[in-house]
């Protein structure tokens, strides 16, 4: 087995790991909204409902983006670095900004709030990666 023939298993492996991700947090996020829209809106504050809407709603947004990510992966000779790197950028900004504001709409800690930059900025690097490697794609 050649080195090269190693790196397109596991080119293959982390396209098919991002998209099940993003298979999953899709589903997560679809569930999340009809969950704020029914369960929460007699519970939470409209503010907070906003809150959690705007998780759900980049949470999807960036499950969409995982999984251009994963189909690219699975059809690219180069720039692999640059989409796995891009991936699990969007993993994290999923965790972090998502997940702070879901925790400070359903526990009312404001702090949680503080967080979520974070994962913008996570965002924000996932996109430039994904852009980078669009610019090399063979």
């Amino acid at each position: 087995m050649t080195v090269q023939s190693i790196s397109a298993i596991n080119q293959i492996k982390m396209a098919r790991i991002f998209l099940f991700i993003a298979a999953l947090l899709g589903g997560f996020a679809v569930a999340g909204g009809a969950f704020a829209a029914h369960a929460l809106k007699a519970k939470l504050s409209e503010r907070a409902i906003d809150i959690f809407e705007t998780g759900t709603r980049y949470q999807i947004y960036h499950s969409l983006a995982l999984l251009v990510v994963a189909l690219l992966l699975s059809r690219a000779e180069a720039a692999q670095s640059m989409l796995v790197t891009a991936g699990l950028a969007f993993i994290v900004g999923i965790a972090l900004f998502s997940g702070s504001l879901y925790a400070m709409s359903l526990t009312g800690m404001k702090w949680a709030g503080a967080i979520a930059p974070f994962g913008g900025v996570a965002f924000i690097l996932g996109w430039g990666c994904l852009a980078i490697a669009a610019w090399n794609f063979k």
